[in-house]
């Protein structure tokens, strides 16, 4: 009867944590697949990327060597795609600018990301607001 008990809290505990988690991504890992769709990048291009930025480094899995992408792999490449990719910078430029200015760039990276799911959201609102009328 103990036993059951025990379970059942586990349960409830389990119930509740996720309860509290509905806006995070319970995901904890991502195929190269999905990351280049996220970004609307070529897999080779997030390869070629993880040769020119060290820290850019996957976990590899099986004989395959098959590519896991956790959350901070898909920030760090948020930042060089913004660099990159929406800055215009070159990748030497990018690696330089990362390297010499880390906190600065995920700020800018981060606030550039807010901006647009703002700016998505305002041409929502209108549209909406236009239906109206």
């Amino acid at each position: 009867m103990r036993k059951f008990a025990a379970e059942k809290t586990n349960k409830q505990t389990n119930t509740e944590a996720m309860a509290l988690n509905l806006n995070k991504n319970l995901k904890l890992y991502y195929s190269i697949k999905e990351v280049a769709e996220m970004f609307g990048l070529n897999e080779s291009t997030l390869r070629y990327w993880e040769t020119e930025f060290p820290y850019l480094k996957p976990k590899t899995t099986g004989p395959n060597k098959v590519r896991q992408y956790t959350e901070k792999d898909i920030e760090q490449i948020r930042l060089i795609h913004n660099l990159v990719k929406v800055r215009g910078f070159k990748l030497a430029a990018a690696r330089k600018m990362i390297n010499a200015n880390r906190d600065g760039s995920d700020r800018k990276a981060e606030v550039l990301t807010r901006l647009i799911d703002i700016r998505s959201e305002l041409q929502l609102m209108k549209q909406q607001l236009d239906g109206l009328q």
